[in-house]
């Protein structure tokens, strides 16, 4: 096959389990955390790296911010052969998710519109349940804390996570509008786990999510450089275990 259109993978380059995450960044740093790491493309927002970890070959890769690239970083590593797909990423939290957590979602309320125009509203972002176990079994086996429950993704920082000057200018009340959603369980936001998660099931690929919460609502309080670079390295370590014990249920 030719290189995919945007983030210029071949079949061969990419391996069955694949981790996104929105940051490019994040990509180069989890890279160096692999054996025979290897770069592989870098297009726009794309970045992806290729190696192995405990025997296991995994992809990372970027999708940058927001449902409509993360669409087509699944889309295309799907074509590519993947089976496996999780983000890592940050997210505000909300309820009883403070700085610092490592929240394991169980399923997403779709408030993005990206997913809307592969399913109806009414279809579900839901994680796959084996995924989750062995998330959780990292978890405990790097002695850290979690919490488990719903997430939201929207489209807009500016207009439905954070005040801002047009938000102010039209008058959006985001504060009532995280209020709201906090009344339906939900504990933290992002902007790209609905349609991971929807795409996932789409195509019959194993899909999760597992994040850490570098804010809280509204950016009342948010994580200093190195405290949120600290959290970020605990969920690297804890997303390539997963991999490593979700193989070892294959066998």
């Amino acid at each position: 096959m030719s290189k995919t259109l945007y983030t210029k993978c071949e079949k061969e380059d990419i391996k069955e389990n694949v981790i996104f995450c929105g940051d490019p960044g994040r990509v180069k740093r989890i890279a160096k955390m692999l054996n025979m790491s290897k770069k592989i493309s870098e297009n726009r927002e794309f970045v992806t790296y290729s190696g192995e970890y405990s025997g296991v070959e995994i992809t990372i890769t970027s999708t940058g911010i927001g449902g409509p690239s993360a669409a087509i970083a699944v889309e295309e590593m799907a074509e590519c052969g993947m089976k496996v797909a999780i983000r890592i990423g940050t997210i505000m939290g909300l309820g009883e998710t403070e700085l610092g957590d490592i929240f394991i979602p169980v399923g997403c309320m779709r408030s993005e519109n990206t997913s809307n125009t592969y399913v109806p509203v009414e279809y579900p972002a839901v994680a796959d349940p084996i995924l989750v176990q062995k998330m959780i079994k990292a978890t405990k086996n790097n002695n850290l804390d979690f919490k488990h429950g719903l997430l939201c993704s929207y489209d807009g920082f500016y207009s439905e996570m954070k005040e801002g000057r047009l938000s102010d200018l039209l008058e959006i009340d985001i504060e009532k509008k995280l209020d709201n959603i906090e009344k339906y369980g939900i504990q933290g936001i992002d902007m790209e786990s609905g349609v991971i998660l929807t795409l996932s099931r789409l195509l019959g690929i194993k899909g999760g999510v597992l994040n850490v919460a570098t804010v809280q609502k509204n950016l009342s309080s948010v994580l200093n450089d190195s405290q949120r670079a600290e959290a970020e390295q605990k969920l690297f370590t804890v997303v390539l275990d997963t991999i490593k014990l979700l193989s070892e249920e294959d066998l």
